[in-house]
């Protein structure tokens, strides 16, 4: 057996899978018992985002500002640079010409100085629990079809090890947003989706060489296979994922705020599907006693 790099990945393998396992775990807790941070796209609600003249104005100014025009739970923080606000509050549904300029001009009094409402968005609870519905059914159907998709073009183990794969990546993922409270918008499922085809696309090419070298070197075991296999698609997949994360970090950073979400869970997704890939996926195999024999049987019988 040849390759360009001879690491000895499978030493890591249970050390790796222990982590994955308590990772995976704290993720869960922490979606459970804290929740997550849902955006008026999911919540409903109205946002906005505005621009003050005044230098001096802080985010307590901005804050009692709104207060006192019984809006519901209000949440206001930075956005972009300085002067710039995101405003959401509860209130889902009023009459935008005419709430908006009392709003305005109630904020404008308030503060002293002009007041630009760049941006309103305004979500109603109807919507936006269509939204959330369509989001999960997204990423059920999403998960579903990959699932289908290993299923047909490999054997019922490696569909297992991939699926296991995309739910560890999708799972740390959305505990991280948990654990610092980012909001989970539709950005966040568009991102989510994106590392579902992400992580499918790694492992597959890793899976491709392992079912390649079953055939090649019958005889030997499923720990040599995998960490040749690993080995000789690790020059593709660094490239792969360097090259990604090189795009990311630039979008991150000069992208502006209505892109850090997006771009940020991107990040996540895309170091863990890397690493899930070669440390989730290819166990797997090893545990379910994959061998040249048994995709042999496996085939006669399809």
């Amino acid at each position: 057996m040849t390759k360009k790099y001879n690491f000895n990945f499978i030493s890591k393998f249970k050390f790796a899978n222990i982590t994955s396992l308590l990772f995976v775990l704290l993720s869960l807790i922490l979606i459970v018992l804290k929740g997550l941070n849902f955006g008026i796209d999911f919540k409903g609600g109205t946002l906005i985002e505005l621009r003050v003249e005044s230098n001096n104005i802080k985010i307590s100014d901005i804050r009692s500002s709104f207060s006192g025009m019984y809006l519901g739970d209000l949440n206001v923080k930075e956005f972009g640079k300085k002067g710039d606000y995101l405003v959401k509050f509860e209130k889902k549904e009023f009459d935008n010409k005419i709430n908006l300029k009392i709003i305005k001009d109630n904020v404008k009094k308030n503060l002293g100085t002009d007041v630009n409402f760049r941006r309103v968005e305004n979500v109603g609870p109807k919507v936006s629990a269509e939204l959330l519905n369509s989001g999960l059914l997204a990423i059920s159907l999403a998960l579903s079809a990959m699932l289908f998709y290993i299923w047909v073009r490999f054997e019922w183990q490696f569909s297992l090890g991939s699926i296991a794969a995309i739910f560890h990546d999708v799972l740390i993922t959305i505990g991280i947003f948990s654990l610092l409270s980012l909001e989970i918008n539709l950005s966040i499922v568009a991102a989510v989706l994106t590392i579902v085809g992400y992580s499918m696309n790694d492992t597959v090419v890793i899976y491709d060489r392992i079912r390649e070298n079953l055939s090649k070197y019958s005889s030997s075991s499923i720990d040599d296979i995998s960490n040749t296999s690993i080995n000789e698609t690790l020059s593709r997949t660094i490239i792969t994922s360097v090259t990604t994360l090189l795009a990311l970090i630039s979008i991150f950073i000069l992208g502006g705020e209505i892109l850090k979400g997006f771009s940020f869970a991107m990040i996540i997704g895309v170091i863990i599907g890397t690493y899930s890939s070669i440390f989730v996926a290819s166990p797997i195999l090893k545990y379910l006693n994959v061998s040249f024999k048994s995709i042999s049987k496996e085939g006669e019988k399809n």
